[in-house]
């Protein structure tokens, strides 16, 4: 027959199992996600932002047939959402 004292320190065992489990396998954090929101955001915003001034100046300098700025943001977009796919994806592994 167990005791009630080994049942005791059986339970105190494992609720401490329990906590240094969680403690040491913390879950996804809220702060992480809004972290990722906003490095998305600015992986994507910063080459299209880049792009419109570049093809601004270009469109003033060497005009052509084509807008520079519409390309230049398209190119832009394009390259942002790639930066941001592999930051993603590099995060994702771990």
């Amino acid at each position: 027959m167990i005791e009630p004292h080994d049942r005791v320190s059986d339970e105190i065992e494992r609720h401490a199992r329990r906590m240094q489990a969680a403690r040491d396998n913390p879950g996804p954090s809220p702060l992480h996600g809004i972290g990722t929101f906003g490095m998305i955001g600015w992986s994507v915003a910063v080459p299209t932002v880049g792009g419109t001034f570049l093809g601004q100046w270009l469109d003033r300098a060497f005009p052509q047939t084509f807008s520079w700025t519409i390309s230049l943001i398209v190119a832009g977009v394009l390259v942002g959402a790639l930066i941001a796919w592999r930051w993603v994806e590099k995060e994702g592994g771990d």
